[in-house]
């Protein structure tokens, strides 16, 4: 059957097919496994996050229409403080609405859009940046943080079908070469797989737009010096990004737009 989400349980169809693989490979050793919890919507339950995670619900109920959203977390959060300059230079204009919350999980942001579909928003394009947590908190491997990051990107079809939406590949952390890059590495590698053949798999009847349903950017790349480190003048911290490399977020958002326009 082909159609832009197969909703069952709250799962998206990616999301079931994992899960179902996941539960008949336990059964065959002898108990039935529950699926990950990338791929279990969750609500946030750090005090310092609810705040966070109920304002995004409200600006996804009450906003107006908007023709770019943005959805993440601390990453996208902070378009609201370093990358303040750049969101108001180039995004602004374009009507950008920011759904990040700081250390949501793929998990996390299923629950919000469970709780407040983005579908009345009617956005053009709504750009994903979602995963680090996943790994960095270690609820997850990669091949759980990519199925969450597959469920939450088929969700955001489903909820906005007129909509392209753009996978940002997972940001390269870490000052010098670490394990975890490697995980991110091979992430966005099926990532970049999976996506020609998600569209391929989404039937476009209906819609709106001629723009093919799924993209992906590895704006990431930019990030990275020749020699494989990352400069604290693009993440001061090894994961959170300058004003400058907001900028340069920005623009490649700004072009992603053009490009599909």
């Amino acid at each position: 059957m082909q159609t832009t989400h197969l909703a069952f349980l709250g799962l998206t169809a990616t999301a079931l097919l994992f899960a179902f693989g996941f539960a008949a490979e336990g059964l065959r050793g002898g108990a039935a496994l529950k699926p990950p919890s990338s791929l279990e919507p969750a609500a946030r339950t750090d005090d310092w996050a609810i705040a966070r995670e109920k304002e995004c619900i409200r600006r996804a109920k009450e906003s107006a229409p908007v023709k770019v959203i943005f959805v993440g977390d601390s990453i996208t959060q902070s378009w609201e403080d370093p990358g303040k300059a750049a969101w108001e230079k180039y995004l602004a204009p374009l009507g950008a609405l920011n759904l990040g919350n700081s250390g949501d999980r793929t998990e996390n942001v299923l629950y919000r859009l469970a709780q407040a579909p983005l579908t009345r928003l009617a956005p053009e394009h709504v750009f994903l940046l979602i995963g680090t947590n996943n790994l960095g908190h270690g609820t997850s491997n990669a091949r759980d943080t990519l199925a969450g990051v597959q469920a939450v990107a088929e969700m955001l079809v489903e909820q906005c079908p007129d909509a392209t939406v753009h996978i940002i590949e997972t940001f390269p952390r870490g000052e010098k070469f670490n394990a975890m890059r490697g995980d991110i590495l091979q992430i966005n590698q099926a990532l970049r797989a999976w996506v020609p053949t998600a569209n391929a798999a989404i039937t476009t009847k209906g819609r709106k737009s001629a723009r093919t349903p799924l993209a992906i950017h590895a704006i990431g790349d930019a990030f990275v010096s020749p020699d494989g480190t990352i400069a604290k003048e693009v993440m001061p911290d090894a994961l959170h990004l300058s004003p400058a490399a907001y900028e340069t977020w920005a623009k490649a958002v700004v072009g992603a737009i053009k490009d599909r326009s």
